[in-house]
């Protein structure tokens, strides 16, 4: 009550009309009853109860104010008149003063998407630059993915979008709640828009997929996190590195530009395993997890095998200590071959390497593409890589 209050006072500028003392000892109910209440007598007594519960109950004031105002306003004095355009500016705050309560309780609480994305709108008509709302309404578009309303997600990615904006040019905000604070919302802007961009734009949402786990919040500790963060790699810079490896070396010799061309595959395949195995080491035996689980352990075992000449060794020690590991940063691309390039590069090496020559890994395997949403993750499960034959080793990729 305190924060309606404060949020819809129209100020000490604006003047508190006066009326007659015997008005405010008027009955509004008793006014109404013996006479029409639009006299003036009966407008005299609602100003007078909506004066007295201006501050104490504002929905009767509220009340009062709208039934005054539903009288005609013909043949009104001046002083009337001022009564007249200070109730409906009393009014006007109100009624968006209540707007901005009701959206985080459609958001957080009753979680009826549609109806709070319509009211944010509104109220984003006449306040664009509002930061609360832009973060109420940012932080949850990763939960209505799986509504499939191309309008909401456009309108979420949007409101993400520009809360960052705005908190990178240091606005901030008096009250983040129900969200604990800034770290919280930046997490989950970033996650909003990863997980919105992530079909179509899979470089730059997993930019804002590893941002999203960097602060500690739910999303840190979410197994969903990183299975995004491996599909990002997976039909991002995976697929577009090993297209080009197709096309330029595809079923030629072995050259050092072949070998330095698949050593910065190879990177990028060690931060596949790293997010993979993070999200099995988190889904742990939650049941909540257990549908997804499957194929984050499948594409785990794929990618794990292929970078360990299709050997699962140490497969399950990694993912028992992968989460004591910071998450890796994208890698940083290779312009020279790594002075040694052993065939069993550890899963998630920042540095990464070719495999020996001749050795299975010197192709990389088939992927298909990575989706999901916030509820559910379709992973990429590749195909086991093809071993290269003959005695000049060739690149056998297929991407």
């Amino acid at each position: 009550m305190k924060k309606m209050i404060k949020l819809i006072t129209l100020g000490a500028a604006i003047a508190v009309l006066a009326l007659p003392v015997a008005a405010k000892n008027l009955n509004v109910a008793t006014v109404f009853s013996d006479q029409d209440q639009c006299s003036q007598e009966a407008k005299d007594a609602l100003y007078a109860a909506f004066r007295d519960n201006r501050t104490t109950d504002q929905a009767k004031a509220y009340d009062n104010a709208k039934k005054y105002l539903a009288c005609p306003a013909t043949d009104v004095t001046e002083a009337q008149q001022k009564i007249i355009d200070y109730l409906k500016k009393w009014v006007t705050a109100y009624e968006e003063g209540m707007q901005k309560v009701q959206l985080p309780d459609l958001l957080y609480n009753k979680k009826k998407y549609p109806e709070a994305y319509a009211l944010g709108k509104q109220i984003l008509a006449k306040e664009p630059d509002n930061l609360k709302v832009l973060v109420d309404l940012g932080a949850n578009g990763y939960i209505i993915a799986p509504l499939k309303n191309q309008d909401l997600n456009t309108a979420a990615l949007e409101d993400a979008r520009k809360a960052l904006q705005l908190l990178d040019a240091g606005k901030t905000v008096e009250d983040w709640s129900p969200l604990s604070g800034k770290d919280t919302a930046i997490a989950y802007l970033n996650f909003t828009i990863g997980t919105l961009t992530l079909e179509k734009e899979p470089e730059n949402a997993l930019k804002n997929l590893i941002k999203s786990a960097q602060f500690e919040t739910p999303l840190k500790k979410s197994p969903f996190t990183y299975a995004y963060i491996a599909g990002a790699y997976e039909t991002g810079a995976y697929a577009k590195q090993s297209g080009e490896y197709k096309t330029n070396y595809g079923g030629k010799d072995e050259t050092p530009e072949s070998k330095l061309a698949l050593a910065n595959i190879n990177q990028i395949v060690d931060r596949m395993i790293d997010g993979y195995a993070r999200a099995v080491a988190l889904a742990g035996s939650d049941q909540a997890f257990a549908q997804q689980k499957p194929g984050w352990q499948e594409s785990l075992s794929t990618w794990y095998k292929y970078r360990h000449n299709a050997s699962d060794a140490g497969m399950n020690e990694f993912v028992a200590s992968v989460l004591s590991k910071p998450l890796p940063p994208e890698p940083t691309p290779l312009t020279v071959l790594p002075t040694q390039a052993p065939a069993t590069t550890p899963a998630g090496s920042t540095s990464g390497a070719a495999p020996a020559s001749g050795s299975t890994a010197s192709a990389t395997p088939q992927p298909t593409a990575a989706t999901g949403t916030a509820n559910k993750t379709t992973t990429a499960t590749g195909t086991k890589p093809a071993s290269s034959t003959g005695t000049k080793p060739k690149n056998n990729h297929r991407p």
